[in-house]
């Protein structure tokens, strides 16, 4: 008999990001949803193409929408590139290499469906290493795409695509990190 899964904790923080409690998941994105942490990672193959994933119809936020490859909560005393990490590997069975801040102090709110993300989410770029294989629960699709390419998507299919993921990349092109689409 499989162990039961325990419920992931979110990390709740203050106005300046210093942590101040934990909450069950389930119960943070609500219409009222608490400031706590989380990431957004852009992994790259080695052509350098971005993986994109398309959210499961049925998650809690933002079902279905387009975003950057993988994005989540780091837990209690889990640091940013273990989180991303072990994200990876079970959203998409994903290893992760070259990780590196791209833009450390974001921040943002965004609803959908009357469910609110308030975030404090550093946001990274790496590498990928294997080939995708997506847990469905997470995961309902995906594609490798030059950077020109994704930005077309985003700017001409701009509803199908997560508000955090059309921010962060138009501020990763700004601070001249990716070529510019």
């Amino acid at each position: 008999m499989a162990a039961p899964r325990t419920e992931e904790l979110i990390v709740l923080v203050d106005e300046t990001g210093a942590p101040i409690g934990t909450m069950p998941k389930s119960l943070v994105h609500t219409g009222e949803t608490p400031l706590h942490r989380a990431f957004s990672a852009y992994l790259f193959d080695d052509a350098g193409r971005l993986l994109v994933t398309r959210r499961a119809v049925d998650k809690a936020t933002f079902p279905g929408m387009w975003t950057n490859t993988v994005c989540g909560h780091p837990g209690p005393g889990e640091d940013d590139g273990a989180a991303v990490a072990r994200r990876a590997d079970f959203e998409l069975t994903l290893r992760v290499a070259g990780l590196a801040p791209a833009l450390p102090g974001y921040r943002y709110r965004a609803e959908f469906g009357g469910v609110v993300e308030n975030e404090v989410c550093p946001v990274y770029l790496g590498r990928f290493a294997g080939e995708p294989v997506p847990d469905p629960s997470e995961v309902a699709d995906w594609e490798l795409l030059d950077w020109a390419a994704f930005r077309r998507r985003q700017e001409t299919e701009a509803d199908a695509w997560s508000p955090w993921c059309r921010e962060q990349a138009r501020l990763i092109e700004a601070a001249g990190l990716v070529p510019a689409a």
